[in-house]
């Protein structure tokens, strides 16, 4: 599987203003409750230790990530992962607006995030609600009730 594979839900002008707007009230929930991890590392980590708690993975990648084949073979690994344990997938384009959206105003000069997998998780001890989470979650039921098994969207720059 690879970046360009024909199952990817790339429904540009279906829906996707308001589902792209949900993901991102969902991605500053997440930080502000401290349930984002973020790298493609940090997400397999949390994976094996505890993936009864991811809710979500965004796998994020722009045109030109489309060659790399290290970025690939993590994308097809993280997606059978996800698929078996029941955790929803949305592929992203828009790397630099998800820079704006999670790094944080204070930091200007940090180092810059791996951006490329990022993991929405909702602790069983402490769980948060998010109404953009339903309206992410009911997306991505809808492109698999239509045989499109992993849903793409593309956050626009503002």
């Amino acid at each position: 599987m690879t970046l360009e594979d024909d199952d990817i839900c790339d429904n540009h002008n279906y829906k996707m203003h308001p589902v792209a707007s949900a993901l991102e009230k969902v991605l500053l929930a997440a930080q502000i409750q401290d349930s984002l991890t973020v790298g493609v590392y940090e997400s397999a980590k949390l994976m094996d230790r505890d993936p009864d708690s991811v809710v979500l993975c965004l796998l994020a990648a722009d045109p030109e990530d489309g060659q790399d084949v290290a970025l690939n073979i993590h994308f097809t690994l993280i997606q059978a992962f996800c698929c078996d344990n029941d955790i929803n997938i949305v592929r992203v384009s828009g790397l630099q607006r998800l820079s704006e959206i999670l790094q944080p105003v204070t930091q200007p000069h940090s180092e810059p995030l791996d951006l490329h997998c990022i993991l929405v998780s909702n602790p069983h001890n402490n769980p948060w609600k998010c109404s953009g989470l339903d309206e992410v979650f009911n997306y991505c039921a809808e492109c698999r009730s239509r045989n499109q098994w992993i849903p793409f969207m593309s956050l626009m720059e503002r």
